[in-house]
């Protein structure tokens, strides 16, 4: 009711100054001599007469208001950039793929006295680095459930040569998928495999070759490895 009664009065006395033609400092005096008591409390009153036009009573606190304001949008802003970089992680945001093949071959490719892991060495993709050609090893970067792919190509030098290779796919040491060829009767074969795996993050898929056989007559891009990530998982 106060600040109501103190509003009409400077309405008042704005009408008449007006009518009389007097300047604005007879309204600003007529407000210092007001000595009702005012609710404006921190609000810095004389800015109305002081400054210009569109200066309000409650400036300071409109000024607190924005500035809380606005510290917890940037504060919701931050939130909303780091939840939404966890859910591109989450969902695969992180890009795996690969796509490797043997080069050129005049030799054949063993026979060894262990089983050794394929050099895939002609690497036409490697999005997330996971493939290693030197060691024609895959490690996953993350968890989550990928599809591999290989493909085995041979060829003996006459007919009646013996076709004799053992090809397989493995997860962490363990056999997962095979292919293998032992007969006379074919001069080339060529096979291949494609498996869902779910691994966890850093674990390895290569493709190997059994001890004592061979692969010969490999023309580029016959020979292949290939995997990619399907979607991830927290574990």
């Amino acid at each position: 009711m106060r600040a109501i009664a103190f509003t009409l009065l400077i309405l008042g006395l704005l009408r008449n100054n007006v009518r009389a033609g007097t300047s604005i400092s007879s309204l600003r005096m007529a407000a210092v001599q007001f000595e009702r008591e005012l609710t404006c409390r921190k609000w810095d009153c004389e800015c109305a007469f002081k400054h210009q036009r569109g200066c309000c009573c409650a400036a300071p606190e409109l000024q607190e208001m924005e500035d809380q304001i606005f510290a917890r949008m940037m504060d919701l802003l931050t939130n909303m950039s780091q939840l939404g970089d966890g859910i591109l992680e989450v969902i695969g945001g992180l890009r795996v793929a690969f796509t490797a093949s043997m080069s050129r071959r005049t030799n054949c490719f063993g026979p060894f006295t262990r089983n050794s892991p394929i050099p895939y060495d002609v690497v036409t993709l490697n999005h997330g680095s996971g493939y290693n050609p030197a060691l024609g090893i895959f490690t996953a970067p993350r968890s989550g459930v990928y599809s591999f792919s290989f493909s085995v190509y041979s060829k003996v030098g006459e007919e009646g040569e013996k076709m004799y290779y053992k090809v397989q796919l493995m997860r962490n040491g363990e056999v997962v998928a095979s292919t293998w060829e032992d007969n006379r009767e074919d001069t080339e074969d060529s096979s291949s495999q494609t498996v869902l795996l779910s691994l966890q993050k850093g674990g390895q898929v290569y493709v190997e070759l059994l001890m004592g056989r061979q692969l010969c007559g490999i023309h580029e891009g016959l020979n292949s490895f290939s995997g990619s990530l399907i979607y991830a998982t927290l574990a």
